[in-house]
């Protein structure tokens, strides 16, 4: 009886690439789930989506990562890059306004890969629940090539 309430919900994406797991992450914060549960994408597109429909609660002034808060009550963060917060928002740029309703696949950030890329930066994005302990059991696509906005993690 208990089980009828359960329901599944599925986060695609934020950017196109291969799901690996978090403890690839060459960040502790992130490899250790210090932040929250989920996967990274080792990505390789320059435009960062909305991973499922929600409502865009926080872009960072440094645009380098977003919170997501879903109809569920699930909170997203995506972060873009490892140490990226460095470049003090260069090579970032927000496509939408922080408070706005967004839908799974909608651009967010655009990145310039190249200018991100030559400064040293890796561009591994963790996509993480933060608030996981409302969630009873994460299912990750790890090692498959997703498509931003629209495969599965």
């Amino acid at each position: 009886m208990l089980g009828f309430f359960k329901k599944d919900y599925e986060i695609a994406a934020p950017v196109s690439g291969k799901v690996i797991n978090l403890s690839e992450v060459p960040d502790q914060v992130f490899a250790q789930k210090l932040v929250g549960d989920g996967a990274a994408i080792n990505g390789t597109g320059d435009i960062i989506v909305a991973p499922a429909d929600g409502e865009l609660t926080l872009i960072f002034k440094t645009c380098h990562a977003f919170a997501l808060t879903l109809n569920n009550g699930i909170e997203l963060l995506v972060h873009i890059g490892i140490d990226t917060v460095e470049l003090q928002g260069e090579g970032f740029k927000a496509l939408r306004e922080q408070g706005k309703k967004v839908k799974r696949g909608e651009p967010i950030i655009k990145i310039d890969r190249q200018f991100i890329k030559s400064k040293g930066y890796s561009l591994i994005t963790p996509v993480l629940i933060a608030n996981s302990d409302i969630v009873s059991n994460i299912k990750c696509n790890i090692g498959q090539e997703v498509t931003a906005g629209k495969e599965i993690i």
